[in-house]
């Protein structure tokens, strides 16, 4: 008879030894089949590792055995997987306690938006708890009171109120996402005209709204006035890049469609300030969005704005900004006119689901693919959470005498508060002072 294959003898520690190698050897070989997954993951956000996290998820489901094989697994696919663990960095925590003497009262639009006023009342409330924030909440008062009780928060709401951390603030019929923008001009005792005359008078550091941007936009312009010297004011917006910490600010995102080279000038001397002062960059790098890196390249436009940013003292041109280079980290103020800002705008917003299903369809079936699944699957959706418009929360209204950020039609409760973070740190940081004086020396110049 022919011998018998050596792992089926009744030595147990052959046995055992046999076993352990196999399953390193298959969960190595799953990883390297699926390489084609693994460069998507390089691709969308540059290299780095989740082998403790593998490794722990092994450990707790298939003990030392399988967790010797996450090791050796995480070991291979180290620079691969890189990218991960950086996207896992996300937001600091919160502070536990927050004085309320240092607390910067907010204007918020609560009529503005698809979801108002319960999901904007809901993200106050939020926003309250996480952030240095009082809130005077602007809305029809009614409405809001029935949103409120409808949506379960009517308890936490009149707490708010109880600790004189939110006003309800009454106004009139709210502007619609339909209308005109220069409805606002009818209906004076709109929500969001009520809002920034609040801002106006000092009753309130920043106001937000999630309602008509256009309709935002005029009433910022009507009520607060534009900063003294700069033509037009421009949307800027936050993009993530491939350093979580290192946001690139794009702007004009639907502000202005059509542009002259002096709008875009001063959009780069706006967008170097709030750099500087609220993202603590020393010396923002400012790219020109264009279709090269040649001075000779593209429109008239850009070719025109570009001879003035280059003999620009006041900031640092680094030159023209390809589309691939947007969210490289080698810009941190990317200027364009509100046409082609808007639609990256909107293109950036489908990423983070379009990565996920991708990444979802390439993943192998079987019981290989559902445990290869598993070990990724916390990765994927905190990929798609940083790639989340809703986690920026709001656009920047930059050019007006006034602190203004203007949130996502669809926003909800995440939205708001992230929108509020912004409009705080902007407050926080005298981003205003150094407009107004930036404002100044372009009056003094012409």
């Amino acid at each position: 008879m022919p011998p018998k294959d050596p792992d089926l003898t009744p030595d147990a520690a052959p046995r055992i030894k046999a076993r352990r190698s196999k399953a390193v050897r298959r969960l190595v070989i799953w990883y390297r089949r699926n390489a084609a997954v693994t460069t998507l993951v390089d691709t969308a956000t540059t290299s780095a590792s989740a082998a403790g996290n593998v490794a722990g998820s092994v450990t707790s489901m298939a003990g030392t055995v399988v967790n010797n094989a996450g090791n050796m697994a995480g070991s291979v696919l180290q620079p691969v997987m890189d990218p991960l663990r950086r996207l896992q960095g996300g937001i600091p925590g919160e502070e536990l306690e927050i004085n309320d003497d240092e607390r910067i009262w907010m204007a918020v639009d609560g009529m503005g938006g698809d979801n108002a006023p319960a999901a904007i009342l809901e993200g106050c409330l939020q926003a309250i708890e996480r952030l240095a924030v009082k809130i005077r909440f602007v809305g029809e008062t009614d409405r809001v009171i029935e949103a409120a009780a409808a949506a379960g928060l009517g308890e936490s709401m009149n707490a708010a109120i109880d600790a004189g951390l939110l006003e309800l603030i009454t106004s009139g019929p709210s502007v619609e996402m339909h209308e005109e923008a220069t409805v606002v001009r009818r209906k004076r005792d709109a929500s969001i005209n009520v809002a920034m005359d609040l801002v106006k008078r000092g009753e309130a550091q920043a106001v937000y709204s999630a309602g008509n941007s256009g309709a935002v936009m005029a009433s910022a312009i009507f009520r607060l006035g534009r900063l003294a010297g700069i033509e037009r004011p421009a949307i800027g917006a936050l993009f993530p890049t491939k350093d979580p910490g290192q946001p690139v600010l794009v702007l004009d995102v639907g502000a202005n469609m059509d542009c002259k080279p002096s709008y875009l000038h001063q959009f780069a001397l706006l967008g170097d300030i709030y750099s500087r002062d609220v993202l603590q960059v020393s010396k923002p790098r400012i790219g020109l969005l264009n279709i090269g890196e040649e001075e000779c390249k593209g429109n008239d436009l850009s070719v025109r704005t570009h001879e003035l940013l280059i003999g620009e003292s006041r900031l640092h041109f680094a030159g023209n900004c390809e589309g691939r280079d947007v969210l490289s980290g080698e810009f941190d103020v990317v200027v364009c006119d509100g046409f082609t800002g808007n639609v990256l705008l909107k293109f950036l917003e489908s990423v983070g689901s379009v990565l996920l299903g991708v990444l979802r369809a390439e993943l192998p079936r079987g019981r290989r693919g559902k445990v290869g699944s598993a070990f990724l699957r916390t990765n994927l959706k905190r990929i798609k959470k940083r790639l989340d418009h809703a986690e920026h929360g709001g656009a920047l209204l930059l050019g007006v005498n006034g602190i203004c950020v203007i949130g996502h039609g669809s926003s909800k409760a995440l939205s708001v508060v992230s929108a509020l973070r912004l409009a705080h740190s902007a407050a926080s940081h005298g981003v205003m002072d150094h407009l107004a004086q930036l404002g100044a020396k372009v009056t003094s110049k012409t």
